[in-house]
């Protein structure tokens, strides 16, 4: 996509007057791209959970840990970012090109305003490269496709599938996208997810009204699952210790309490 696309692509497709969920986000970790509806939204849905700041705040952390770790201990040198988001400070490309310059990312969404700011996520280091595709989570085959124009497919792939899948209502459908990408992938890659949850063992029952109210107010509408079926998206890869845990404790301080949206890093084996 160029920045040519980027510029005459996103008016039709840009609706200001309904909260949407990269905006909103970006509201809860300290952003500046969003509207007053966001605003609005995000306020309410704090106030009925919140938690949800920590969330936000914790997904962004686990995303920093993550892409180091695969960048550094793994030596994982392409990554693929599904549902990439608004650009912030420290987006994967730059993470990944700190530890190793010579990384390529390739970044997806389908959100209007994310795709308008495109142009910050294509930034790289001399050695590195970055790009961006406009595609749907649930055309796997196509992202794969136009990933396969930067990276190359026959060596291992990060997939970063961050706060996604929970866009994907129906589980047998999001399990179907998972499969369908990791199976275009080599041995050696890894899948990286984060998914809330409405498990009440790490403060998920709020989830429920939140999101209720969520899906009345503002769009895409969202849903919550449990770790078992979280897990579940893991199947047939080798789980990165310490596993399926809340995206705040995975490999982090000691003491970091945990939030209701779980995290994990796979291997394919």
């Amino acid at each position: 996509m160029t920045e040519g696309d980027s510029t005459t692509a996103w008016p039709a497709r840009l609706n200001t007057s309904v909260a949407h969920n990269a905006r909103v986000w970006n509201y809860w970790i300290g952003g500046k791209d969003n509207y007053e509806v966001d605003q609005r939204v995000g306020e309410q849905v704090a106030g009925m959970f919140p938690v949800i700041r920590a969330v936000a705040r914790a997904d962004r952390g686990f995303l920093g840990r993550t892409v180091s770790h695969l960048a550094g201990e793994r030596g994982m040198r392409q990554f693929l970012d599904v549902g990439t988001g608004l650009p912030t400070v420290d987006n994967t490309h730059e993470i990944a090109q700190r530890v190793a310059p010579d990384s390529r990312i390739v970044y997806v969404d389908n959100d209007p305003i994310v795709l308008v700011h495109a142009r910050s996520l294509l930034t790289s280091s001399p050695e590195g490269v970055t790009d961006y595709i406009d595609a749907d989570v649930r055309d796997p085959e196509s992202i794969v496709q136009a990933a396969a124009d930067t990276l190359d497919l026959s060596q291992p792939v990060a997939v970063m599938m961050l706060g996604i899948l929970n866009f994907v209502l129906d589980t047998d459908e999001a399990h179907d996208i998972v499969r369908r990408i990791m199976a275009a992938v080599p041995s050696g890659s890894h899948l990286v997810l984060t998914h809330p949850t409405y498990d009440a063992e790490v403060g998920g029952e709020g989830n429920v009204a939140a999101m209720e109210f969520w899906n009345a107010n503002a769009t895409p509408p969202i849903t919550a699952r449990s770790h078992a079926r979280i897990a579940a998206f893991l199947d047939g890869l080798d789980m990165v210790e310490p596993g399926l845990v809340p995206c705040s404790q995975w490999r982090a301080e000691a003491d970091a309490a945990p939030v209701p949206q779980y995290g994990a890093v796979a291997v394919k084996p």
